[in-house]
């Protein structure tokens, strides 16, 4: 097979098909236009540059076509080629997609384009989204805001800030009720909430999950609730790894309740053993920490309305949860020595 054939190959042959004809599924509710999710179980590979590339946020693979053939069929690539060559004209499943929401500026510095952008405020798109929506309380939300880490994005889109240890904008989840992507030309670190000091590391997969969680445990005191935004950059590890160097850190794994959130969780456990901090896993009693908050939320309205007699109205001062956010029965804790200390 020479040059040109290879080249003709690669134009005619998309990731699409060699991930649908390998049993993957795509995920319409986690893809935008520019970046489509395909999940087969546990296993992840997102495919963006127009169906020409890819690359698996659970590790560092990433390529053509014929690397993704290499990477799934641990074969060469003379038997790679061969069966993209296989795949010619085979028919992929177009999701029906939602129009995503633009992300003007690009011709200006991610700093710049972060503060051209508004704080959200009471009454605002943004605002209801995630109030009405996602069901986070007003004072969580100015706390966050307070701390800068949020924008209204366009279309009633949220975008959270990632930030390098630092505190340097590298970018920002975007999030809305139809889009969901992160910063053109952004850098996936930490979505952080809560003091730069605090040891009790809450990492979770999107910034809403850890706003979410925050709210349930009411901004507990030491805390700082993190965000990857679903993925695994050396640069969100390297920012991993400096938190929890740091002596009494306790890594918690507050990942999603399903496969690939115990895949994460394992991989924040293999961090805490090679830097020798504490871990524990806390899973959410629903499939994610906003879920959670959600049906909590709902259940607290109804029992308002219902006008049960104990009901009553919390102060306002101060975010409380409603219940410990560890749940007893899943519980797992270990570090160097094999004890928690929280």
């Amino acid at each position: 097979m020479n040059r040109k054939e290879i080249e003709a190959l690669r134009e005619r042959v998309g990731c699409a098909a060699v991930l649908e004809h390998a049993g993957f599924a795509i995920d319409a509710k986690e893809s935008t236009r520019r970046a489509v999710k395909f999940r087969r179980g546990a296993e992840i590979i997102i495919v963006s540059h127009e169906g020409r590339g890819w690359f698996d946020p659970l590790s560092d693979a990433k390529g053509d076509v014929f690397g993704l053939v290499e990477h799934l069929d641990h074969v060469g690539f003379l038997e790679g080629a061969g069966r993209v060559a296989d795949l010619v004209g085979f028919a992929i499943t177009e999701p029906e997609w939602q129009a995503p929401a633009p992300d003007h500026g690009h011709d200006l510095s991610l700093p710049e384009r972060w503060q051209a952008r508004r704080r959200p405020w009471p009454g605002s798109s943004t605002w209801a989204y995630l109030c009405g929506e996602r069901f986070l309380p007003a004072i969580l939300l100015r706390a966050t805001i307070r701390q800068d880490r949020l924008r209204e994005g366009p279309y009633g889109s949220m975008w959270a800030a990632h930030t390098d240890n630092a505190g340097a904008v590298t970018g920002w989840e975007a999030r809305g009720p139809e889009y969901r992507g992160f910063a053109s030309g952004g850098t996936k670190v930490l979505f952080r909430l809560g003091p730069d000091t605090a040891l009790r590391l809450a990492v979770t997969e999107a910034a809403i999950d850890a706003m979410s969680l925050a709210a349930i445990e009411g901004l507990r005191d030491g805390t700082v609730y993190l965000s990857t935004g679903g993925g695994w950059s050396p640069s969100t590890e390297g920012a991993l790894r400096q938190l929890a160097s740091r002596p009494d850190a306790l890594l918690l794994a507050a990942t999603d309740a399903n496969p690939q959130g115990e895949l994460f969780a394992e991989r924040l456990r293999a961090l805490a053993d090679t830097v020798g901090c504490d871990w524990s896993r806390l899973r959410p009693p629903e499939e994610d920490w906003n879920e959670t908050l959600k049906i909590r939320e709902k259940e607290k309205r109804e029992r308002k309305e219902g006008g049960v007699p104990h009901s009553r109205r919390p102060r306002q001062g101060k975010l409380r949860p409603a219940e410990p956010a560890l749940d007893p029965a899943g519980r797992d804790a270990g570090g160097p020595e094999g004890v928690m200390k929280d």
